[in-house]
């Protein structure tokens, strides 16, 4: 299970970069990790060639860094979100299996 929360985690956290998320805070706010999680996420994403980090230290708005997806990083993130997708399937086909086998009884 750990694996599927682990690729849940990237997926979401994928998805808020390709948005556009702005901050590292704001990252954290929405996807409800710790600031400290978070960092460790992006720099095994960045590792892996997933994401990019680009610095903006001397931007006004403050903004010190922003994250884009990298080819590779959108090509993850298809691949995790068809997974997602599949597991949703299997789970639906499941219940509609045992609702179905209860009805009979």
């Amino acid at each position: 299970m750990d694996k599927i929360n682990n690729d849940q985690e990237n997926l979401d956290l994928l998805i808020k970069i390709n948005k556009g998320a702005s901050s590292q805070r704001e990252l954290s706010d929405e996807l409800g990790f710790s600031l400290g999680k978070l960092n460790y996420c992006l720099k095994a994403l960045k590792y892996k060639g997933l994401i990019k980090i680009k610095n903006f230290r001397n931007n006004k708005n403050k903004i010190n860094y922003i994250y884009m997806l990298t080819p590779k990083g959108v090509s993850h993130k298809t691949k995790l979100a068809l997974k997602f997708m599949q597991r949703k399937m299997k789970e639906y086909d499941e219940l509609k299996n045992e609702v179905k086998n209860q009805k009979k009884k």
